[in-house]
This record gives structure tokens, sequence and C-alpha cells, in this order.
């Protein structure tokens, strides 16, 4: 079964960075385009990058470009999201998101705490 597992969350000073990993298994990784949501407190779920199959193309939600950067490893199964200059606007749960035969797929989410 599909298995998307969210890890490198945690607590950063305004300005730091982290880099988010999410491990996919359970359907061919290479044939799929991903994406990384965050849902803040009390906010909807908001679309934060995708990335094609091939990781040549890229997008971004307006309130990240220039900071995030997404990525994904196909040998590995991971797709990766650095954030840099975080800001604390940026606090949330942070998910990875695949949508395969019309169904989507969630992780369990990993925190990012953005704070002084």
């Amino acid at each position: 079964q599909v298995q998307l597992v969210e890890s490198g969350g945690g607590l950063v000073q305004p300005g730091g960075s982290l880099r988010l990993s999410c491990a996919a298994s359970g359907f061919t990784f290479s044939r799929y385009s991903m994406k990384w949501y965050r849902q803040a407190p009390g906010k909807e779920r908001e679309l934060v990058a995708t990335i094609n199959t091939a990781g040549s193309s890229t997008t971004y939600a307006d309130s990240v470009k220039g900071r995030f950067t997404i990525s994904r490893d196909n040998g590995k199964n991971t797709v990766l999201l650095q954030m840099n200059s975080l800001k604390p606007e940026d606090t949330a749960v942070y998910y990875c998101n695949v949508v395969r035969r019309g169904f989507d797929y969630w992780g369990q989410g990993t925190q990012v705490t953005v704070s002084s």
C-alpha cells in the first residue's frame, strides 16, 4: 500500500533553515509528480511546492518562492523540501502528497515551528 513518511521538522529561529524529507513506498515513485502542502492552525491546507516525475519542473506558492526548494531522488524514493530564510508565518504541519489513480495519499505530517 502507498506510504508517505515525512521527517525533518522541528523548532527553528526566524531566518533559519530546515530540510524536510518524505520517504515513499508502495508505488512506482518515479512515475508520479509529488507535492508538499502545509496547514497552519485554524487555516486550510495550502499547496507549497510541486515537482514533476523527472525533477526537471517545479512550482511554488508565491509565499515561499525564492526561499524553498523542492527536489527528489528517484533512486531513493524520496522527495525533499529545503526551507531557508524561515519566517514565523511558515509555522505549520507539512505534508507530503501524491495523487495516484485519482486518490490523494498523505503522510502523517511533520511539525515546523518558526519562533524566537
